[in-house]
């Protein structure tokens, strides 16, 4: 999944967070999308911190750093 966020773009709210999520397969209309809001901003629209953020669902492990198993028996090779 991909998201990208972007401040600005809301007429209502001055510098309002938004975000629009993109599917799995949607990385080039993702990148797209976020080019076309820095095009704005660079047009002078009120728009800034463009970023695309992604997750993949498919993860097989849990997200972060984690401590390593007990038996794990890590040792520096000296010189």
């Amino acid at each position: 999944m991909f998201v990208v966020y972007w401040l600005g773009g809301n007429p209502n709210v001055e510098g309002a967070a938004c975000y629009k999520r993109f599917d799995e397969n949607a990385l080039a209309e993702a990148l797209r999308f976020a080019e076309d809001l820095r095009r704005r901003q660079s047009d002078g629209e009120s728009i800034g911190f463009v970023t695309l953020c992604s997750e993949n669902p498919h993860s097989v492990g849990k997200p972060g750093v984690a401590d390593p198993p007990a038996d794990y028996d890590w040792k520096k090779r000296r010189p």
